[in-house]
């Protein structure tokens, strides 16, 4: 038997065990069951009432959800049967895990003639020194990559183009998503072959484009026997970027001190600017699928995110889609018969184009960048303008390339899986 069905009928057994044991739990403590969900409710309230407020209300409401939270914790506890618990937790956790690597994807891309001038530009700050850590330098040599490193004050772009006039014909970049986009798009102008090394802090592009985040050396091996494919970028005001461009209130945080160092904390305290008393929305206006809209928080992206799924989450199924995705929290729709929504609703759609405009300024987290730019905001999708390569020993698409949408399209996968019909890619 593969370890694909292996993997689903671990997955499947470790979801009806939990199911079976919560079901058992839910008879054996009822009432007291319905009360700890309450407790849980209650505490997640509270917890949002205290984002969303400062100082000593923040403090208070704290207080109360984390009573609710040990008053849950004790009703468990006053059963005498944790064990059941964490067993089902177990369970669950075992199946997401099981399930993760059912649908695991490796694709193998065509192969692609590798190129015989390649450059590598590499941050040695970059991911806290991921470039001296795995000595990258010696390694591109090796494989006859040409390293170059990025020193304080110089400019990228102009490294690059540089680079490109002596006559490099592969571009690589060894840093975080900013600098990719910037190499990104000359390779995409030029059209020359580009490889992603995930020398970065969180490598999100990488893992979209099916770049094994953990093999960072392994990485160069897409200029010496990699395969190829086409991805998107995407762009606004004329800048490229590789994954998003956020605007509200994550882009609020980006400008603030102290974000790089206490990035949670700086969220949390700009969230009551936003969404608290007297929180002002920023002044962002577009025509969305409801008519003329503005928002908290938007969020526009070099293809659409998966989003609240435990598979997948915060990944792109596939970046050759050739549209945008937009995501906005608690937009205030203008058109007849629409009201406010609530602040956390969130609203997700695609487009090839779209366009914000606003009476001022527009901080923006471009790439996780921090910047300002000029209304309007003009969006667009750049479809297949990257000529990627990616090594032979990584997957080659997202996590979530063939993760299904739903948790019930999920258990029927899974059970395809189980009695060996393949899904997508395998």
């Amino acid at each position: 038997m593969s370890k694909l069905r292996l993997a689903a009928w671990a997955a499947l057994v470790l979801m009806l065990g939990a199911a079976v044991l919560a079901i058992i739990l839910a008879v054996q403590r009822f009432p007291r069951g319905i009360s700890v969900l309450l407790c849980v409710a209650l505490a997640a309230s509270a917890a949002w009432y205290a984002i969303q407020r400062r100082g000593a209300f923040r403090i208070v409401s704290a207080g109360v959800a984390a009573s609710l939270l040990a008053g849950a914790v004790a009703l468990i506890l006053v059963e005498g049967k944790p064990l059941l618990d964490l067993l089902i937790l177990a369970a669950l956790g075992g199946a997401l895990v099981a399930a993760r690597e059912a649908f695991r994807v490796r694709i193998q891309l065509p192969a692609a003639q590798p190129p015989d001038r390649p450059v590598m530009f590499y941050n040695p700050l970059s991911g806290g020194g991921k470039a001296e850590r795995f000595h990258l330098a010696d390694e591109a040599t090796r494989r006859r990559i040409e390293p170059i490193e990025l020193r304080r004050g110089d400019d990228l772009e102009e490294l690059v183009r540089a680079a490109v006039r002596r006559g490099a014909n592969g571009l690589a970049m060894a840093g975080g998503d900013g600098s990719q986009a910037i190499v990104a798009k000359v390779a995409a102008e030029y059209r020359l072959p580009y490889a992603c090394i995930p020398a970065g802090t969180r490598n999100h592009f990488a893992l979209d484009l099916g770049v094994d985040r953990d093999d960072v050396v392994g990485a160069l091996d897409a200029f010496v026997n990699g395969g190829e494919r086409r991805v998107d970028l995407a762009e606004v005001a004329g800048r490229v970027f590789v994954n998003n461009v956020s605007l509200g209130l994550y882009a609020e945080a980006v400008q603030r001190d102290g974000y790089r160092e206490a990035k949670l904390r700086t969220l949390i305290d700009t969230v009551p600017d936003v969404f608290g008393p007297g929180g002002e929305l920023p002044h962002l206006h577009w025509e969305g699928p409801a008519g003329e809209e503005s928002g908290a928080a938007v969020l526009v992206s070099n293809n659409r995110y998966r989003l609240g799924r435990a598979l997948g989450a915060g990944t792109r199924p596939r970046l050759d889609g050739g549209q945008l995705g937009i995501t906005v929290i608690g937009p205030t729709g203008k058109g007849p018969g629409r009201g406010r929504s609530r602040p956390h609703e969130i609203h997700q759609w695609s487009s090839p184009t779209f366009e914000i405009t606003s009476d001022r300024p527009v901080p923006a987290g471009i790439d996780g960048e921090a910047t300002h730019l000029e209304p309007p905001l003009r969006f667009r999708i750049l479809p297949a303008a990257l000529q990627v390569r990616i090594a032979p020993t990584h997957p080659g698409a997202s996590p979530s390339a063939i993760e299904p949408d739903s948790p019930l399209q999920a258990l029927g996968a899974l059970m395809k899986l189980a009695l060996g019909r393949p899904l997508g890619s395998h």
